[in-house]
């Protein structure tokens, strides 16, 4: 992996980007999204995740975060671990799944090429940490990370997507959980 994308500053804020094996649409049961919030939600409350934006999409999700404990990487290994195997085993038990053997085969296929991997891959093993450094750089991420339901054509107002900071932002009661105000944003 290049330097490029590593945490080197445990005390910033980070944009992140990380997809489930192959881009699938794991996420369109709100089983699966459910998962993913309930997750978030622990981290931001028990963890020492900052959360100041967040936007699940069907099959990757963006966040920007900071770690309280300094340990930006660890944070995010746990959540995606954690996530990964609660995940597929609601994949597993879940008798309304019509997907469930494709879904499994494929994340048991990705898990083939991997040494270090039992079973099945989740996600994809890459992050691509950017460090937001700047006004400037935080509104872009902001921007991208809530308008890509929009983008995507699942929204016409990125306030729409229930799984969106857009939704926080907007101050709608429906929000999935709480984030963090980005202090030192214009």
């Amino acid at each position: 992996m290049s330097r490029k994308y590593k945490f080197h500053n445990p005390t910033a804020a980070y944009f992140v980007s990380f997809a489930t094996v192959y881009w699938m649409d794991i996420f369109t049961r709100e089983c699966y999204f459910k998962l993913l919030a309930d997750s978030v939600d622990f981290c931001h409350k028990e963890k020492g995740m900052e959360l100041f934006a967040y936007c699940f999409m069907p099959s990757h999700i963006h966040l920007i975060f900071r770690s309280n404990n300094e340990t930006p990487y660890e944070l995010l290994r746990d959540f995606k671990k954690h996530t990964a195997k609660a995940i597929i085993k609601e994949i597993q038990y879940n008798p309304q799944e019509s997907r469930k053997e494709w879904m499994l085969w494929m994340m048991e296929q990705a898990a083939k090429k991997k040494g270090n991997i039992s079973k099945h891959q989740f996600w994809q093993h890459h992050n691509k940490p950017i460090e937001l450094w700047s006004p400037k750089v935080i509104k872009q991420k902001l921007d991208y990370i809530h308008n890509n339901p929009v983008v995507s054509g699942f929204v016409t107002k990125p306030e729409d997507w229930k799984y969106s900071s857009a939704k926080n932002i907007s101050e709608n009661p429906d929000s999935p959980f709480e984030i963090d105000i980005i202090g030192f944003l214009d």
